[in-house]
């Protein structure tokens, strides 16, 4: 981490905070007092930063170069090249209305109370897996699965936190999401180059999120229901469509090819060509769906997909920036020998404990935004764990799952339940929620994190990097290694 030039601020190196802070400004004025909800506004909050910290340099040159120094660190890169190849799948898979597959098959079985909460979870992980994007999700699900659910039976508290469940399940583990591709890129390899690859991570992580996943399906069953009959629902048939399961073939393939491959551009690639196949042979997209002009302006999943994502990538850009500014001027390094000296990170668990409230620190801050929270706190995460040896599947399954726990359902900061809260108004069959009231309801991030205080604490899934990478069981200066 001394790569970089050294950076002096007036007033000392604490002024190379001062980026941050109006960063963090920005996270509370959109998400807490003005509740909007918006990436871009956010990636504005960073550029401001950005030139508000430059004129607190010793030498302006020398702080440029060190934003653009972090902007184009291979991290950086590599991530907004993931993003934008995810962006272009993520919407066609929304486009190609898979949720209008699982609302078929709830209206088909006749499903009611307790046993639709139970369903519209799963549906919603699901959903949410295949397009790699909870904020979408949760839009996607929630018009439809919410009104229709209150209507026949569901508990409309526990409805909406099943929804708002399933989508952080999605993001936590989908191989296309960008909180997976930014917490596994920001974790580097020491015995080989390279990050940690996201197969590999997302294989890793299935057992914390699957045992999270199964407690709250069951929470949901048994607390899901409010013992009314079963209503018939016109809107339910309405927004059925049986075809949209036949898009499960194409994620089923590419989350195959991205555990056998550990590749994720080959695994979007193969998903893309046969995604748009079974969408285009199925009627679910025409032509210009997947990429023509209609009055002189683009349209089909492939420029929308893209375009989706320039709000996220603008973001990136600005948060490594702050990055290259905190590096350079020698902050994370602080930050690290700090954490790395103390007592608490002076061993394996030590250090994962202090990755854990680290990361959930800094995700209440940043409004529940976990994305960015992971981008901040990454680089700090590499260095404590690779101090202890960790393998960089656990420091990123070990930050990404604390991210995506309680600290992102937090009522007066949660980007999450401000916008699940935001989208149970306006309909006449079911009543509007409060951000506290969809708290306790979220059962998905609240058992994760007993979930992972459990696998920090006993050691569960605890490996270490051996050579070339390999993850083994103990580390080398402790015992001779087990592969694993």
């Amino acid at each position: 981490m001394n790569d970089e030039p050294e950076l002096k601020f007036r007033g000392g190196w604490m002024m190379a905070f001062v980026p941050v802070a109006i960063f963090l400004i920005f996270c509370v004025l959109y998400f807490v007092v003005l509740d909007a909800f918006d990436m871009t506004a956010l990636a504005t909050g960073g550029f401001i930063a950005l030139l508000i910290g430059a004129l607190l340099a010793r030498n302006y040159g020398k702080y440029w170069d060190a934003v653009m120094a972090g902007i184009g660190s291979p991290t950086a890169v590599s991530i907004v090249m993931v993003l934008f190849m995810v962006g272009m799948l993520g919407q066609l898979i929304k486009d190609s209305n898979v949720s209008g597959g699982f609302v078929w098959i709830a209206d088909q079985a006749g499903l009611n109370g307790a046993a639709l909460t139970l369903f519209t979870f799963l549906a919603c992980c699901l959903i949410a897996m295949a397009t790699g994007s909870s904020i979408g999700t949760m839009f996607t699900a929630f018009p439809i699965f919410y009104p229709a659910g209150v209507l026949l039976g569901a508990d409309p508290t526990l409805l909406a936190g099943a929804i708002v469940s399933g989508a952080i399940f999605g993001d936590n583990l989908a191989p296309i999401s960008d909180t997976t591709i930014i917490s596994a890129s920001t974790q580097r390899f020491r015995r080989k180059d390279g990050a940690a690859d996201i197969g590999g991570v997302v294989t890793s992580r299935a057992r914390y999120a699957l045992v999270a996943a199964g407690v709250s399906a069951v929470a949901y069953l048994v607390f899901g229901g409010t013992g009314a009959g079963p209503v018939d629902s016109a809107d339910l048939a309405e927004a059925s469509d049986a075809r949209g399961l036949l898009m499960l073939i194409p994620i089923a393939v590419l989350l195959a090819v991205s555990f056998y491959t550990r590749n994720i551009f080959l695994a979007v690639t193969v998903g893309l060509i046969l995604g748009t196949a079974t969408a285009l042979l199925s009627g679910l997209l025409e032509p210009s769906g997947v990429l023509g002009v209609v009055d002189g302006a683009p349209t089909g999943y492939l420029v929308t997909g893209v375009a989706s994502l320039l709000p996220t990538v603008c973001l990136v850009i600005s948060v490594f920036g702050i990055m290259g500014v905190l590096r350079a001027g020698g902050v994370l390094n602080r930050i690290v020998d700090a954490l790395a000296r103390g007592r608490l990170a002076g061993t394996p668990r030590g250090a994962e404990t202090a990755i854990g409230l680290g990361v959930s620190a800094t995700t209440v801050l940043f409004g529940g935004v976990n994305s960015a929270s992971m981008l901040a706190f990454g680089p700090i995460a590499d260095e404590i764990g690779a101090r202890q040896q960790l393998h960089p599947y656990r420091r990123t399954n070990v930050m990404d799952c604390f991210a995506m726990g309680v600290s992102c359902v937090v009522p007066v900061f949660s980007a999450f339940l401000f916008i699940g809260a935001l989208l149970t108004g306006g309909h006449e069959q079911a009543p509007a929620l409060s951000t506290v009231q969809l708290f306790g309801a979220t059962f998905y991030p609240l058992v994760l994190t007993v979930v992972l205080i459990v696998a920090v604490a006993t050691g569960w899934g605890r490996r270490f990097e051996g050579a070339d990478g390999v993850a083994v069981r103990q580390r080398e200066d402790a015992a001779e290694p087990v592969s694993v």
